[in-house]
């Protein structure tokens, strides 16, 4: 354990030596404006988590979308209008966000202690690191100092967030387009052991897979179970299924341990065995809990900088879910 604590640090070091001036993050940003931000935000996702243990994937899920999709700036949590669809309304996000209603009892608190210093993109970032921790994985500091974005579009969801039709090539390009390496996309696809699926989702793979029925790579048994909870044809948008069945609320090594037995939910799970480097990356992070759980921290705190607004950029929102008037 000594050993990956180390590892863990020295990761984080090495990147915040590297990327730290140029964001503008730190670490503590917030203790001398409002000292108990991260235990505000900590303390409502450990009332939700009792509550309902799938509101740790559902954040985890919530900042990857929103870092993806113009950076982490608090985006994916802005509402639609009659004029406007944000993102959180596009098909990728809709239905299945969920945790809204969290970040929303954070920013209440904060706003009634320090009024108007703390952001809703930092409050999500550190509600993420904090579902992370309390699902099993590792906690890691988060550098803050994130300001609000001021647009929230639908249409940038569908273009920048990987469907789960993507092969190893696409995600490849994608992450790539976000400043994240083919191995750091492997890493955070591990995201992926906690939380669940809508079987719309996954209904491709069972029924019509390139127009041919079920997918063939895919575990008979497997499939057998899925098809059990996702009937064919079925018309309820809300039934949805495990994206781990052995342990859906806990952050280990059992999506790599799927993958390898041809149990990836997703098209883009499944394909991480396709690619020589990155069945490696699985059959390492199958093998070795502790080391996947350090590089996933590293990998979380790298794709919270992408594209974030400092300084001057932004505002802070009063509202999560409502742009500044």
């Amino acid at each position: 354990m000594v050993m990956i604590m180390k590892l863990v640090g020295a990761l984080l070091l090495m990147f915040l030596v590297v990327h730290g001036v140029e964001c503008q993050l730190r670490v503590g940003f917030y203790s001398g404006s409002c000292g108990l931000a991260e235990f505000v935000v900590k303390t409502a996702v450990r009332q939700a988590f009792i509550n309902d243990r799938g509101v740790a994937a559902g954040l985890l899920r919530m900042h990857f979308h929103d870092c993806f999709v113009r950076g982490c700036d608090g985006s994916v949590l802005i509402d639609s209008t009659s004029s406007n669809t944000a993102e959180k309304d596009s098909p990728p996000n809709n239905p299945s966000l969920r945790g809204f209603e969290v970040i929303d009892a954070a920013k209440s608190r904060l706003e009634g202690i320090c009024r108007g210093v703390v952001s809703c993109a930092d409050i999500l970032a550190f509600a993420a690191r904090d579902s992370i921790e309390i699902s099993g994985g590792l906690g890691y500091d988060v550098p803050s100092g994130r300001r609000d974005g001021i647009t929230s579009l639908s249409s940038e969801a569908l273009s920048n967030l990987p469907p789960p039709t993507a092969n190893v090539g696409q995600l490849t390009q994608i992450f790539s387009n976000k400043g994240l390496s083919q191995a750091e996309m492997v890493t955070l696809s591990g995201g992926h052991t906690i939380g669940r699926s809508h079987c719309s989702s996954v209904a491709p793979r069972l029924y019509n897979f390139n127009g041919t029925g079920q997918d063939p790579t895919l575990d008979a048994a497997y499939a057998t179970a899925l098809k059990q909870q996702c009937p064919q044809g079925n018309s309820n948008g809300n039934l949805v299924v495990p994206m781990d069945a052995i342990s859906p609320a806990v952050l280990d090594e059992g999506y790599y341990v799927d993958v390898i037995s041809n149990r990836g939910m997703f098209t883009s799970d499944q394909t991480l065995m396709t690619n020589a480097a990155t069945a490696a990356q699985v059959s390492q992070n199958a093998g070795n809990r502790m080391l996947w759980s350090a590089k996933f921290a590293a990998a979380m705190v790298k794709m919270g900088q992408i594209g974030v607004l400092t300084g001057s950029s932004g505002e802070i929102r009063a509202d999560c879910r409502v742009v500044n008037s």
